[in-house]
């Protein structure tokens, strides 16, 4: 179970990385928008702009996960198995919580 004060560490980080998280969810979806068939680039060009934009679309679902598990990770971390892995129970490190916040796992369960 974590301390009180790791417990603040803790909550300050995923704060900061909601932040970070929102901001680049931001520009993905500038990036993600669409292509207008009218663009006066050429066809390679236009290819790769397609593919760019596939790329970003998946960046931009894998941001928007992560926010959602960081929000529902600052939610419960009051509660009594916070800083357990959610597979075996064991005690997650403070270092990978502080790395992977949203992370429900220890780095065995998680591989």
């Amino acid at each position: 179970m974590k301390t009180k004060e790791e417990k603040a560490i803790i909550e300050k980080k995923i704060l900061q990385e909601i932040e970070l998280t929102k901001s680049s969810i931001t520009e993905l979806k500038e990036l993600t928008s669409p292509i207008a068939p009218d663009c006066a680039i050429g066809r390679v060009s236009r290819m790769d702009a397609i593919n760019n934009k596939t790329i970003n679309e998946a960046a931009l679902r894998k941001a928007e996960n992560k926010l959602k598990g960081l929000k529902i990770t600052l939610q419960n971390i009051d509660d009594q198995n916070f800083g357990l892995c959610a597979r075996c129970k064991n005690e997650i490190p403070l270092g990978r919580i502080l790395l992977l916040p949203h992370s429900r796992f220890c780095v065995h369960c998680a591989s």
